[in-house]
């Protein structure tokens, strides 16, 4: 019943439609990690606003295996991009770090991401931009995101769009199908994100999208992550002073 045309011309009107608002003449500034939905979400403002208004920034932290994906991406739209890489930030904030503290995994796991978004804010402002959040309804309803990190951003076109539909908007889109049936891989870990979520996003969108599921085990585990994480798609609690 998905209709990934109808679904993709709504969303290049909604982004033209931001723009207009928050930014008559600026840039989509989109990170491009060589996945599907950075890939759709550069495409898409491509086909809103004409490639000479896209900006795609390569981020790798040291060596990216993959990362000759993310240049198919850029070279296929033909937009201009930067790369930036990260590992010296990265090492440089961790090494400035209290040494009597003992640095978690978590955090060596989701400091690049928030290091990624500071520098497409650098990036952004210096060319008169608006960041693109790249995350999709799959990812933020298990909350498979760094707050601060690929969660943030001023523009969001595929907060409410599944995996499985992103990959026939990406179809739509005639990106490279090597890209739109990429193995997501978190670039953090790693891993692919199925091997960190426990279960496959097929599985997931159809619970999403029907409530139906085989296996109450994953059901319960989805449960439990779904509220686990639901802050980070809310916004920061603020003391209400009345005076």
């Amino acid at each position: 019943m998905f209709d990934a045309v109808k679904v993709k011309d709504q969303a290049v009107e909604w982004i033209r439609e931001f723009f207009r608002q928050n930014g008559e003449g600026c840039n989509a500034v989109v990170g491009i990690s060589g996945g599907k939905d950075s890939s759709i979400t550069a495409a898409l403002c491509v086909e809103a606003l004409g490639r000479e208004r896209v900006i795609g920034v390569l981020m790798p932290n040291g060596q990216q295996s993959d990362i000759e994906f993310a240049k198919l991406l850029v070279n296929h739209l033909k937009i201009k991009n930067y790369i930036v890489n990260i590992k010296a930030a990265v090492d440089g904030l961790l090494s400035a770090l209290p040494a009597e503290m003992e640095i978690s995994k978590q955090t060596r796991t989701n400091l690049p991401a928030r290091i990624r978004m500071s520098t497409l804010y650098a990036i952004s402002q210096s060319n008169n931009g608006r960041v693109a959040n790249t995350c999709n309804l799959s990812e933020d309803y298990v909350g498979y995101s760094t707050r601060y990190g690929d969660a943030a951003g001023d523009f969001s076109p595929l907060a409410n769009i599944t995996v499985t539909e992103l990959r026939q908007i990406g179809r739509v889109l005639d990106l490279p199908l090597e890209l739109v049936d990429k193995v997501p891989i978190d670039g953090l870990s790693g891993k692919t994100d199925e091997d960190n979520l426990g279960f496959t996003y097929a599985v997931l969108d159809r619970y999403i999208r029907t409530g139906q599921i085989d296996d109450q085990a994953v059901k319960a585990r989805i449960d439990k992550m779904h509220i686990q994480n639901k802050f980070k798609l809310e916004l920061m609690p603020s003391f209400d002073y009345k005076g």
